[in-house]
């Protein structure tokens, strides 16, 4: 909301606030302060301990850091072997990945069945909600309109604050299954009252996994393949979980460590994923996947895909940010296991389709993009393609507005920062509250009467 004051002021405030609101770079060199909470060599500050996931890009051999091929494991399980047994089997995999999360094994068949259930069973948003929350406070934004709705969810509970770990385990569970129908709900009323579109409001199916969900939702006819919502549910899988350092994860566990109650501590997670450097990135993979197609005339020729990438790096082309999105990650150097993973169903979905020629843009610029930053900025950083590559392309094979990109990654990470903000709870045991150092130096009161 814009301040109503005059120009004139505006400019004045603006000015005295940026003025008064930035530090000296060299200072953090001279203190050494560990920006983004990172070591000089881009290693993660050591901030806690997980049993819940281990995401491996990197191994320190005698004090230097040394590339690999990069790992995720969900509670000690290789991801990929997950996706390997759930897609032998020919099954839904997303609801098992959420059990192992929260409860630390893997499920039976008797104990899947049972958490399968208890999702269908708490789908249902309480009564009321969709008029009040959402009908009548849309959002133009959906990840604003998820954070706000788990947010408001703490006023349809008897006793929000009283969380013993039976009531946060269902807590956790009654907003797994809801994600999607929220989701959903604040896409069909934002399609109608800021796109001018109609909305489509239907019945939930308890007989559908979460991935069939959503796109039973979305879709007008609520027409799908099961190819589709095994495409969905496969990336379902790939972002449930990341690790303890990743922004919205930890900023779940901070919030969790001040006592404060699951709702609050969801939401910021929502928050801190809707942010462009975070989840946010997949939707700018798409915006310069676009711009590409629309500046290199022959999307077979590497040589004037390359010379549109160099420009991009140097500043001069895009959005003029130096960055070529969807490539480097902050942990994994020579790949991301979930790049690698959603690549290969990627390219099998994109044949012999209108997608194709695009997947084949895309893997060249993960091709050249690595040579092309070092010749470029002279940095050795190993560089390589993280999941954003690719998932925004998948979302387009599977027709989901691209709006709703980030909004996806947020209802499949539910299940980590859940999983996350019991562990903190459990044994964090202490409020997180790293150290500031203060740069100003002390300054003698000044009167009103004197101040210029």
């Amino acid at each position: 909301m814009r301040l109503q004051i005059d120009d004139e002021t505006r400019r004045a405030f603006y000015e005295t606030f940026e003025e008064n609101n930035k530090i000296d770079s060299k200072l953090y060199q001279r203190y050494d302060v560990k920006r983004g909470l990172r070591n000089a060599d881009g290693t993660g500050v050591l901030a806690g301990l997980t049993n819940i996931c281990n995401v491996h890009g990197y191994v320190m051999n005698e004090g230097e850091k040394q590339n690999i091929e990069g790992e995720l494991f969900y509670r000690g399980y290789n991801v990929k072997d997950i996706v390997d047994g759930v897609q032998g089997s020919d099954r839904f995999g997303y609801e098992e990945v959420a059990y192992l999360l929260l409860m630390g094994e893997l499920p039976s068949q008797h104990e899947l069945a049972a958490f399968e259930r208890a999702l269908s069973k708490n789908r249902e948003l309480p009564s009321g909600f969709f008029e009040d929350m959402i009908l009548k406070a849309p959002s133009k934004n959906i990840m604003n309109k998820i954070a706000r709705s788990i947010l408001a969810l703490y006023s349809y509970e008897d006793n929000p604050e009283s969380k013993t770990p039976a009531e946060e385990l269902s807590t956790a569970m009654s907003i797994i299954a809801k994600m999607p129908v929220i989701m959903t709900s604040a896409y069909q009323v934002k399609q109608r009252v800021y796109d001018g579109k109609s909305m489509y409001m239907h019945q939930i199916r308890p007989e559908e996994s979460t991935a069939e969900t959503i796109l039973s939702l979305l879709r007008p006819d609520r027409q799908f393949t099961y190819e589709e919502a095994k495409l969905l549910d496969l990336i379902l899988m790939l972002h449930a979980e990341h690790g303890g350092g990743n922004n919205s994860t930890f900023a779940c566990r901070v919030l969790t460590s001040s006592g404060t109650d699951p709702y609050s501590a969801y939401s910021a997670a929502v928050g801190s994923l809707k942010g462009p450097r975070h989840g946010g990135a997949n939707l700018k993979v798409l915006e310069q996947l676009d711009y590409v197609k629309a500046n290199v005339r022959n999307w077979s020729d590497e040589g004037e895909i390359a010379d549109l990438l160099r420009r991009i790096v140097r500043k001069e082309a895009s959005d003029r940010t130096g960055l070529i999105y969807g490539m480097g990650h902050a942990v994994y150097t020579l790949s991301d296991p979930r790049a690698v993973i959603l690549k290969k169903t990627a390219f099998e979905m994109a044949q012999g389709t209108e997608f194709e020629e695009q997947f084949d843009l895309l893997n060249a610029i993960e091709k050249l993009s690595p040579e092309i930053f070092r010749a470029e900025t002279g940095l050795e950083k190993a560089l390589c393609a993280n999941v954003d590559m690719y998932s925004g392309l998948c979302y387009r094979m599977l027709k989901i507005p691209e709006e709703l990109a980030t909004a996806l990654f947020a209802v499949a990470r539910m299940a980590g920062w859940s999983a996350h903000r019991f562990e903190e709870k459990l044994t964090g045991a202490r409020i997180i509250r790293p150290a500031y150092k203060a740069v100003r130096k002390p300054k003698q009161y000044v009167e009103i009467s004197d101040r210029q």
